[in-house]
């Protein structure tokens, strides 16, 4: 699959088959991510992979999943939950001043995301967690803080992406047979030529 095709196919997968990932396409997905650019190449961020059962199931009981399709797309623990979580962090001193680390942070999950398409993952950036929660069962201490999350499996859904225009809404919806549907704008609905 060429990048153009990663990109335009990459949806977030809230439905998992539930199947581990091993432990080698998880060192790939944090090995892309650290080619990301970085603010003055300071390279603040740091990764812990969650992938013990035990270790996800704290962490995914901590999470919220498809605000627009909540319940029928918060997944299940045991039915179809991912199998792993990637952690965004970086110090905790950093996070509170530095203001192009959601940036890079952003860059290196963009690159997580667009590998995983490659190697035949799904996963979904996950803000909607309180991090004082999520950050001590990860193992951190008050020196750390944990910005992103991402959850990795084996999808077992395919979104499909509908073009949209300018007044259009950007709410993902359900059909009747239960697909998610992605709005996103055409390219003329975003750009402004002069």
């Amino acid at each position: 699959m060429n990048l153009s095709d990663s990109i335009k196919s990459r949806r977030s997968i809230r439905r998992y088959k539930q199947k581990q990932v091993d432990d080698k396409l998880l060192t790939d997905l944090v090995d892309s991510a650290r080619f990301a650019p970085s603010g003055g190449n300071m390279q603040h961020l740091r990764y812990v992979v969650v992938r013990t059962p035990e270790n996800v199931k704290k962490v995914f009981e901590l999470t919220g999943w498809g605000g627009h399709v909540r319940p029928k797309r918060s997944p299940v623990w045991g039915k179809d939950a991912p199998a792993a979580f990637i952690a965004v962090i970086a110090p905790a001193e950093v996070a509170k001043s530095l203001r192009h680390l959601h940036g890079d942070a952003g860059a290196a999950i963009q690159n997580i995301l667009l590998k995983a398409v490659e190697l035949g993952l799904g996963t979904c950036w996950i803000g909607n967690f309180k991090e004082e929660n999520v950050s001590p069962v990860i193992g951190l201490g008050a020196d750390m803080k944990t910005l992103y999350l991402v959850a990795v499996g084996y999808p077992d859904e395919s979104p499909v992406q509908e073009n949209i225009g300018s007044s259009d809404s950007t709410k993902y919806f359900l059909d009747e047979k239960d697909v998610l549907h992605v709005p996103k704008f055409k390219v003329d609905a975003i750009v402004t030529w002069k």
